[in-house]
């Protein structure tokens, strides 16, 4: 394997499937699988989920709402698809640990850096929802955030395109996918791969960024392997 320990950024609306909103226990299952798939390989995984699906706190802003407590809305929101999450490993069979930035202690383990690290060790996945615990903060900078401090080899972003592009796929049958790309090139080209507060701090950190189609099975084995799987973002 050419990852040790990995964070996987995956977004709320991964988890609709097929459907409007919510969440698809098919879509869950399959990524539950795909996880197991790796933890068997000894790679520790740690996830971050988006709560997209759910409530997004930008979205609440836009139509009046005060964007704090949308955004507050927005973390209960990953905390719920972290729940799902966790009950979709465990039936699969990996232990799983949920941690939050924001405290509820009834359903999960506040976000504690080196119980999540000794749990990585352990063979556990460790989940972490909340967000960053602050408001104007989105779930890709609690995920370059998480991987620093975990001392993750790389973020892999699942996403349902295959890679990074010169324009957006669906859209643009003309656009070019890239293999490999610098933080820098990706900036002054324009692209999109996360917001900027969360890319800047992973290039500040030198932590590589690779962007692959998570629905596709068997990607997520691959890209921990070292296969040729998506975009590859780094120095």
């Amino acid at each position: 394997m050419k990852y040790n320990r990995i964070l996987l950024k995956l977004s709320g609306e991964a988890l609709m499937g097929n459907r409007q909103y919510g969440i698809d226990p098919a879509r869950l299952s399959e990524y539950a699988n795909d996880i197991k798939e790796i933890t068997d390989k000894g790679i520790q995984v740690a996830i971050v989920i988006g709560g997209g699906n759910i409530f997004r706190g930008v979205a609440g802003a836009s139509n009046g709402m005060d964007r704090v407590q949308g955004d507050h809305m927005g973390m209960l929101a990953t905390v719920i698809n972290g729940l799902a999450l966790q009950s979709a490993l465990e039936n699969a069979g990996v232990p799983t640990r949920l941690q939050t930035a924001i405290h509820i202690e009834e359903v999960a383990e506040p976000f504690i850096r080196r119980k999540a690290m000794r749990h990585l060790e352990k063979g556990r996945v460790v989940i972490f929802g909340g967000g960053t615990g602050n408001p104007y903060f989105t779930t890709d900078s609690a995920a370059v955030l998480r991987a620093i401090e975990i001392e993750a080899d790389v973020i892999l972003k699942g996403t349902r395109v295959d890679g990074i592009y010169t324009a957006d796929p669906e859209k643009d049958s003309q656009a070019i996918k890239f293999d490999h790309i610098t933080f820098d090139d990706v900036l002054r080209k324009g692209l999109k791969v996360m917001d900027t507060t969360a890319f800047t701090l992973s290039q500040e950190n030198e932590l590589p960024i690779i962007v692959f189609d998570m629905n596709k099975k068997g990607n997520l084995l691959k890209v921990v392997s070292g296969e040729n799987i998506g975009t590859k973002v780094n120095l």
